[in-house]
């Protein structure tokens, strides 16, 4: 992890909600994993005085670039969202540990929501990129809100969306989808970010179906790097309950680990 300053390539309006940044960072680009995070600062004043923490969204080693795809909701990323070409923003990490994928496996789903989806971006790239095939279902309150559904596609995913709108992305019709494609595509893994009811629908599956499965924790932050251990919450691991930071110890962990949420 570094703390560097970054210079802001594009920070555009995406949806009425939703903001796409990209940052030129060549010294730290080759240190970011898909699933972890950069604590971002807002501001120079005292208000907001904390960093955010932001998920990377997109890693473009060869142009040493890093993408962040961040829906615009209080003082810190409104903050953000004021940020123009050539300004320079403060950047500490990458954070976190991040998401693994198995030699063994040949096809994974991803199930996300919200914010959630820029998460689950990368992982998409990377997993194309080991010869992976990645099946996602992404669900959100309208079709403005499924930003990540284009990158995910020309990333090599076959992508379905799920809207409120559409009435459609309730917990159980998510989960005969999810049921369907694990039986129609042989699938060897299972992602999720975003949503507290999928994750624990998705981890009832995993466990049913010994399916293993990963999980991108959302958290408030304090430092990012496990310090105040603001982030900490319980895990069930190995049968006993720990409790872990969900910055340093996460933000990716085993489905299986989860508690009720």
């Amino acid at each position: 992890m570094k703390l560097l300053q970054g210079t802001v390539l594009s920070n555009t309006w995406v949806s009425p909600r939703y903001k796409h940044m990209s940052i030129h960072a060549p010294e730290i680009v080759e240190e970011c994993k898909a699933g972890q995070f950069f604590h971002l600062k807002c501001s120079d004043s005292f208000s907001p005085l904390l960093r955010r923490p932001m998920s990377i969204y997109k890693i473009v080693k060869k142009e040493g670039e890093i993408h962040f795809l961040y829906l615009i909701k209080g003082e810190g990323t409104k903050c953000l969202a004021n940020m123009h070409q050539g300004d320079q923003l403060n950047m500490f990490g990458p954070l976190g540990n991040g998401f693994t994928l198995q030699t063994e496996w040949h096809s994974l789903l991803i199930v996300a929501r919200g914010v959630g989806l820029a998460t689950m971006a990368p992982l998409i790239d990377m997993a194309t990129k080991q010869g992976i095939a990645t099946y996602a279902i992404l669900s959100a309150r309208t079709k403005g809100d499924i930003l990540s559904a284009d990158y995910m596609k020309e990333c090599g995913a076959e992508v379905v969306s799920l809207t409120d709108e559409d009435r459609d992305s309730d917990v159980e019709h998510v989960r005969k989808m999810v049921e369907n494609v694990i039986d129609s595509k042989s699938i060897d893994a299972l992602f999720t970010c975003g949503s507290k009811r999928l994750t624990n629908m998705l981890k009832g599956i995993s466990l049913q179906r010994k399916i293993p499965g990963q999980v991108a924790m959302e958290e408030n932050m304090g430092c990012g790097s496990g310090m105040c251990f603001c982030c900490v919450k319980p895990f069930n691991r190995g049968g006993e309950i720990v409790n872990l930071r969900v910055c340093s110890e996460g933000p990716v962990f085993q489905l299986e680990e989860v508690m009720e949420l």
